[in-house]
């Protein structure tokens, strides 16, 4: 090929070429489009675990999607009060928010399957539920009732019983028994005798100090030794019953996740996800050191009693069966958790709980 034959098809080749970047560009812009929501979080930055994990979500997001869509968290209060986030998403007052659904329960108690209740799925089976038993699918069947779409963001893992001043021997002592406990399990607790008392985070404290309440649950070690509850209520009882695996989520106006595009779509899915994982990986990786820590400076741990534990069980079941009698679908949904709970602990006692506890056993004898 002569140098002018060469130089003429380069010079056609290069206008090909710059034609074909001028003509990639518009749809690549239409397929990224610059993209901004505000998620408002249902908890405070100083809650840096469960706070944080919406931070996470975020990141991932604007990462992958080289800046172009960007998720702007704002914490509890500042453009919404937390627990009216669910609210302000299905009116489109936010485009999302990252909140635990059975802070809405009053409104509906199918919000709370989407989080936690009383003798629940553990962290691990609610994650198995949810990605492969088609929980979401089922929480989103009802969530789109409430103009939402939602996916899990979170999890806690099993929660700690909570701080009570006086000791708790048998049921009996719960009768009278004034608790800060929200939600489902205040109403749960009821049965037993428990007066109920919703109070803010910020108000807890001087009230056990005071004495205006007995008790109260909050998270567990890390979370709770921030607010040096052992100081005037030294008990600290376990399990969180009512807790055992609570979901946290990030909730979306339904017709703003429509008008987002499916690449989108994905990278929220898949930005929920890692949030869910880091956030209980996170929690398993502090609650340890906070353990030990709140102990040292005078923490007692006290399993709840056995008949306690019994009274409350027997108790949740009840309310079950009167809330899923006139609201079909709570029902459809718990009977699809507790299929896969009977068949979940089938498994779990066999292999891993055998680990587990030779391992404690080696713990405890100083052997690890």
């Amino acid at each position: 090929m002569d140098r002018r034959s060469f130089l003429t098809k380069a010079s056609i080749g290069g206008v090909a070429a710059a034609g074909a970047s001028v003509l990639a560009a518009p749809a690549i812009a239409q397929a990224n489009p610059k993209v901004t929501w505000r998620v408002t979080s249902s908890f405070p930055k100083a809650l840096d675990t469960i706070f944080g994990a919406a931070d996470v979500m975020s990141k991932y997001i604007s990462e992958a999607s080289d800046g172009n869509f960007t998720l702007q968290v704002f914490p509890a209060g500042e453009l919404v009060p937390g627990l009216e986030a669910a609210d302000a998403v299905s009116t489109g007052t936010v485009e999302a928010c990252h909140t635990v659904p059975y802070y809405f329960w009053g409104k509906d108690p199918t919000y709370a399957l989407g989080a936690a209740v009383p003798f629940g799925l553990n962290a691990r089976q609610i994650n198995a539920w949810f990605y492969h038993g088609g929980g979401i699918d089922l929480m989103n069947e009802f969530y789109a009732t409430q103009n939402l779409i939602a996916f899990p963001a979170g999890n806690t893992g099993v929660q700690m019983g909570g701080w009570f001043r006086k000791e708790i021997t048998s049921v009996a002592d719960m009768s009278g028994l004034k608790m800060r406990v929200g939600g489902f399990a205040g109403k749960v607790m009821e049965k037993l005798g428990v007066v109920p008392q919703q109070i803010a985070g910020g108000d807890i404290y001087p009230a056990l100090e005071k004495g205006t309440i007995d008790a109260t649950e909050w998270v567990g070690p890390y979370d709770d030794e921030k607010l040096g509850f052992y100081k005037v209520a030294p008990y600290y009882y376990y399990p969180g019953w009512w807790e055992g695996g609570p979901a946290i989520a990030t909730m979306i106006n339904l017709d703003k996740w429509n008008e987002l595009p499916p690449a989108y779509q994905a990278l929220l899915k898949m930005g929920c996800q890692v949030a869910n994982a880091d956030m209980l990986s996170n929690y398993d990786w502090k609650n340890p050191t906070a353990l030990k820590s709140l102990v040292a400076n005078g923490a007692q741990l006290r399993p709840f009693p056995q008949d306690v534990m019994q009274a409350s069980f027997d108790a949740a079941n009840a309310t079950y069966a009167e809330i899923s009698a006139g609201n079909e679908m709570f029902k459809k949904i718990k009977e699809s958790q507790d299929a896969f709970k009977r068949d979940a602990y089938l498994w779990a006692q066999i292999a891993e709980y055998n680990y587990d506890v030779f391992m404690m056993g080696q713990q405890q004898a100083g052997k690890l």
